[in-house]
């Protein structure tokens, strides 16, 4: 079972969403804007209702392996503090009305602080028992904050960044979060023939790490050049990251045609550290665990069962 959103705050959101926008152009440019890809927007275009629209992005994301929940999340956080309400669609054309959006607004805001407030109560438990309330529920607010903008295409400035700078925000954003951690991570490795993002060392073994966030789900062939890299090194164990995740067909190839060295870590596994419910060290060890005793190497830790279907 994947970590599912909270149907309550997704059908809010789809109302705000109709509430906001008119043109069907605009609502596909939200979802764009806040991290779909390709994938998520297959078969999605202006010839469906604008409800059709929303549910066909909704049913697709639900669809994903991840939940689509770095997407979700993203979406309610632009939705919670919206404040532009095109004059031409709601007063010239009076296609929209304003007092209806303020409302639908105004509710799923009261649905968000309802999750949030069981999210801080179970993070505030976490922190006591790690005897670090203060500083780490600020550093791990602000690192909530600067994923969700990774999502949305910004940094921490909130402006807008490239593919390429958000690869590198990305690498900088999974320092920060070891440092967090007291994780020791390297520098970016560059050896003749190839490159290796860092490593990272945890429960005394050092890891390779490799991070991606790429429109498309993580294929085989980028996996396997990985696993030759970590193949070659001594004792060598890997931690792939592919934010929107990765394929059906290059898990199980590299489970069937390699040794298994090297665990696999998308966006819903890094969301849940961010929101306080995991540390990045226990999602470590849950995935480890399930590559060393099951076999299995791309798990949801909440469940411990194959995020392939």
């Amino acid at each position: 079972m994947k970590t599912v959103f909270p149907k309550d705050i997704a059908d809010s959101m789809r109302t705000c969403i109709l509430s906001i926008f008119w043109p069907k152009k605009d609502i596909i440019d939200f979802f764009i804007n806040n991290g779909c890809t390709k994938s998520d927007l297959k078969n999605v275009n202006e010839s469906l209702k604008r409800s059709q629209i929303i549910d066909m992005v909704f049913g697709n994301l639900n669809n994903r392996v991840d939940g689509g929940i770095g997407q979700f999340r993203s979406m309610l956080q632009a939705l919670v503090v919206w404040n532009h309400f095109d004059p031409y669609f709601f007063k010239t054309l009076k296609k929209l009305d304003e007092s209806e959006a303020k409302r639908n607004i105004s509710h799923l805001k009261q649905l968000q602080e309802i999750r949030d407030s069981k999210l801080k109560q179970q993070r505030e438990l976490r922190e006591r028992k790690d005897k670090e309330i203060y500083t780490k529920k600020n550093t791990l607010e602000e690192l909530h904050n600067e994923f969700i903008n990774l999502y949305q295409g910004k940094n921490t400035s909130g402006n807008s960044v490239s593919l390429q700078q958000r690869g590198y925000l990305l690498e900088d954003f999974l320092r920060k979060l070891s440092i967090h951690e007291s994780l020791i991570i390297s520098d970016p490795i560059r050896l003749r023939g190839e490159q290796i993002d860092g490593t990272i060392k945890y429960d005394g073994e050092n890891y390779i790490m490799e991070a991606k966030w790429q429109d498309n789900l993580t294929a085989s062939n980028a996996l396997y050049q990985f696993a030759y890299k970590v193949e070659g090194k001594l004792y060598g164990r890997g931690i792939f990251i592919s934010i929107n995740g990765f394929s059906n067909d290059s898990v199980e190839a590299l489970v069937k045609g390699k040794a298994l060295n090297t665990i696999l870590v998308d966006g819903a596994d890094i969301i849940l550290v961010v929101e306080g419910l995991f540390s990045f060290k226990e999602i470590l060890d849950r995935k480890i665990k399930a590559a060393q005793t099951m076999g299995k190497i791309y798990i949801d830790v909440n469940t411990m069962k194959d995020k392939i279907s």
